[in-house]
């Protein structure tokens, strides 16, 4: 990009397109317009950043994902390389240690979903990052033959057909808690679903037995923000009633 033009050369191409606001104040004490006015824009026939009016793809790789499994919303991560849907086998841990150990040992099959709990604001806590799990799930080979479901979150540098932030929680009793092996699960970028193939009664029957793992802290500063915090679909928040 620096060689393009640089980042000022990328705003000034989207304040032309009516993509950037440009009379908001800046440090400088001039509007991002002013800033920009008499910067040169992106070079010409660069192929780096390419025009509004013909995109790599339709829609960003960055899609929010609704149903049975995240009534409260999730993201998904899905370039479309991987595809823009994907139907497979849950595969259930506790723990994103617990699915390290299984991938090592060759015990996470193709046409999987994995499921990774308890990972959420409150169970993690703190909605720890699963990039180690796409990062072996790579590794593997499993990239184009497994999705990832998961309460935690995901950064810059995860790839693969991933979806994080499922809310509910595990931890609250989210549906995610009520998953088990050998479920069906149904991911679509396209119509942004995310679902399981069992019925609101079995949920429901699930939900009656089911009770919530110990807290993994339950003293100083995390534990405070364990019941602080709010769902993920709620931005984390930690000041609101």
């Amino acid at each position: 990009v620096k060689k393009m033009g640089a980042p000022p050369a990328v705003m000034k191409y989207l304040l032309e397109e009516g993509l950037l606001q440009g009379d908001l104040l800046t440090v400088t004490g001039k509007t991002i317009a002013e800033n920009l006015k008499d910067l040169p824009g992106l070079i010409a026939g660069q192929k780096v950043i390419m025009p509004v009016s013909t995109p790599i793809k339709e829609t960003g790789h960055l899609q929010i994902l609704y149903g049975t499994v995240a009534p409260e919303g999730s993201v998904a991560k899905i370039t479309g390389k991987e595809g823009l849907a994907f139907e497979g086998i849950a595969q259930c841990f506790d723990c994103e240690e617990d699915m390290l150990k299984a991938v090592e040992d060759k015990q996470v099959k193709k046409g999987t979903v994995i499921v990774i709990r308890y990972e959420g604001p409150k169970g993690g806590p703190g909605m720890p990052e699963m990039l180690s799990p796409t990062s072996v799930i790579m590794g593997a080979g499993l990239g184009k033959d497994v999705a990832l479901i998961t309460d935690g979150r995901f950064s810059g540098g995860s790839h693969g057909f991933i979806i994080g932030h499922v809310s509910p929680e595990a931890q609250v009793g989210g549906p995610i808690a009520l998953i088990q092996d050998g479920d069906k699960i149904s991911i679509s970028a396209k119509t942004r679903a995310i679902d399981i193939d069992v019925s609101a009664a079995e949920l429901a029957k699930r939900k009656a037995v089911w009770t919530a793992p110990p807290l993994k802290a339950t003293k100083g500063t995390l534990f405070k923000y364990i019941q602080l915090v709010k769902s993920a679909s709620n931005g984390c928040v930690t000041d609101e009633a």
